[in-house]
C-alpha cells in the first residue's frame, strides 16, 4: 500500500495555519504531522511543499457544467478538469441542462454522466417545478445535494410561481432547498418600463440590467423564501445574494445553529455597476451585478458570518452567446479555475478576509452545510489542494482548461496558483510548470 508524504507545507485547517506535513495512504489522510512530530512509518513518495500552503479541497456548491445537452458550451470532463486546476475537489451541478434535471430518469442519466466523466467529487441538484414535489421522497440523499428552487426567475423552464407549490416544496422535504430568488412580476414591470423608455432604440442599454433585475426584485423573493422556510422549519440556502438589503434576512449565528444559510458569488464580490461601461454583457448574470454599496455590504457580510459560502456560479457560454446585447446575451460568468486566486488577491491581501476565513467560506462551511466528509482530518478522504500563494500572474482565458473562455476576468492580475490537487488520494491536477 503506497504511502505519500506531502512535506513541509503550511497547513490551513479549521481556522488555524501551522507548518506541517500530511501522509496519504489508501485514499485517506493517514497522518497530519505538526510540531515536528515524526512519521510513524516510512513513505514511498515524498513531495516537497516547502513555501506552499496545503488547504482542504475547495467545495463549489454552485456550478453549471452544461452536460447533457449543452456541450457546445462546456461538458463534465472539461469543467471538472478546470475545477481541479482551481483547487476545487467537489462540485454541485445545477439542473438547467437539456433535459432539465426535474425527473428521476433525467437525474439518473445525469448522475451516470457525472460518474463516467467527472474527475472530482460530485453531486447535483434536483430541480423543483410546480408539480414534481411528490418525487422528492424518492431522491437518494447520498447522490443529490439538494432541491434547486427557482423562485420568480428561471433560465431552464423551472419557474415555481404557484404559492401552493411553494408551500408543498417547503413543507415536503427535509433536504436542503437552494433557492434562486428574483421576483418575476417586479422584473416584468421593469422590463416594460425600460422598453418604453428606449422604444426608439434597438435594445435596452446593458447598464440598465441591475435596474431591471433590481434590488427590490431580489429582496421580495428572498424575503418570501426565508418566511416560508421559517414557518416550515425547512433548511434553506439562498444562492448568489447580490444586495445589501437581503442581508437583513440573515443572522451571524454559528453555522451549527443555522437552518437558513446564504451564498455570495465571486462576481458579486468583485464587480460593481460601473463595470458595465467597460465589460458590458460579459458581466451579465442573474441576479445582476449591482451598486458599489451592495458589493461593499457583501464583502462585510462574508467576514461577519451573515454569508456562509463563497461560490462561483460558473456558467460557461460561447463568446458569441455573450455578445448579443442585453436582451439576447446569455447570462452567466466563467471563473471556476481562477476563483480562489481572485479571492486571495482582492479579498485576503487587502485585509478584507483572513486566509483562514476564506478557506472556511470556500471549503469548511459548504462541507458542513451539505453534510460532506473531507477536511484535513486523520481518517478522512484525502481531498486537498496545495497552492503557491506567492505566484503572481495574469488571467489568460486561452490557458483555461474550461471550455468556457468568455470571461470578464481576462487580464486581471491575481496571486496564488494550485500546483497540486488531490481527490480521494489520487492526483487530479498537477502544475508541472511551476516549481513547488
Amino acid at each position: 500500500m503506497k504511502r505519500t508524504l506531502i512535506h513541509n507545507a503550511t497547513i490551513v485547517n479549521e481556522g488555524q495555519s501551522v507548518k506541517g506535513s500530511v501522509v496519504i495512504e489508501d485514499g485517506r489522510i493517514a497522518e497530519v504531522l505538526t510540531n515536528w512530530k515524526p512519521l510513524s512509518a516510512p513513505c514511498d513518495e515524498t513531495i516537497d511543499a516547502t513555501g506552499c500552503y496545503l488547504l482542504p479541497g475547495i467545495i463549489d456548491d454552485h456550478v453549471h457544467f452544461r452536460d447533457p445537452g449543452l456541450t457546445h458550451k462546456a461538458d463534465i470532463l472539461t469543467e471538472s478538469r478546470a475545477a481541479a486546476a482551481g483547487g476545487v475537489t467537489s462540485i454541485m451541478d445545477m439542473p438547467n441542462t437539456n433535459p432539465v434535471t426535474t425527473t428521476l430518469d433525467a437525474l439518473n442519466a445525469k448522475l451516470d454522466l457525472l460518474n463516467e466523466k467527472c474527475i472530482v467529487n460530485h453531486s447535483c441538484y434536483f430541480g423543483a417545478t410546480n408539480d414534481n414535489y411528490s418525487e422528492f421522497g424518492k431522491l437518494d440523499k447520498h447522490r443529490v445535494c439538494g432541491i434547486k428552487l427557482f423562485m420568480g426567475s428561471s433560465t431552464g423552464n423551472m419557474l415555481v410561481d404557484k404559492m401552493n407549490s411553494l408551500l408543498n416544496i417547503f413543507n415536503g422535504t427535509d433536504m436542503l432547498i437552494a433557492a434562486h430568488c428574483e421576483d418575476q412580476e417586479t422584473i416584468k414591470n421593469n422590463i416594460a418600463k425600460y422598453k418604453e423608455m428606449f422604444a426608439g432604440e434597438n435594445d435596452i442599454p446593458i447598464g440598465k440590467h441591475p435596474y431591471i433585475r433590481s434590488s427590490a426584485a431580489c429582496y421580495a423573493s428572498s424575503e418570501l423564501a426565508v418566511r416560508l422556510a421559517r414557518i416550515a422549519g425547512a433548511r434553506l440556502h439562498i444562492l448568489h445574494v447580490s444586495t445589501a438589503k437581503e442581508l437583513q434576512l440573515f443572522n451571524d449565528y454559528s453555522l451549527s445553529e443555522k437552518h437558513i444559510t446564504a451564498e455570495a458569488c465571486v462576481a458579486h464580490l468583485l464587480f460593481t455597476l460601473s463595470d458595465y461601461r467597460t465589460l458590458g454583457t460579459r458581466i451579465k448574470c442573474n441576479p445582476a451585478i449591482k451598486k458599489q454599496a451592495d458589493r461593499d455590504a457583501l464583502r462585510a457580510a462574508v467576514n461577519s458570518g451573515l454569508i456562509d459560502v463563497i461560490a462561483t456560479d460558473h456558467a460557461p457560454h460561447t463568446a458569441e452567446e455573450k455578445s448579443r446585447g442585453l436582451a439576447g446575451s446569455a447570462m452567466g460568468i466563467v471563473g471556476l479555475e481562477c476563483a480562489f486566486p481572485l479571492m486571495y488577491k482582492y479579498m485576503v491581501l487587502p485585509g478584507t478576509l483572513t486566509l483562514e476565513k476564506l478557506v472556511a467560506l470556500m471549503s469548511d462551511n459548504p462541507r458542513r452545510i451539505f453534510g460532506l466528509g473531507g477536511g484535513l482530518n486523520v481518517g478522512g478522504e484525502a481531498d486537498f489542494t496545495v497552492l503557491a500563494l506567492g505566484a503572481q500572474y495574469e488571467i489568460d482565458p486561452a490557458a483555461f482548461l474550461s471550455k468556457g473562455r468568455a470571461t470578464p476576468f481576462a487580464g486581471w492580475p491575481v496571486q496564488g496558483r494550485a500546483v497540486l490537487t488531490v481527490v480521494g488520494g489520487r492526483e487530479a491536477y498537477r502544475d508541472d510548470g511551476l516549481q513547488l
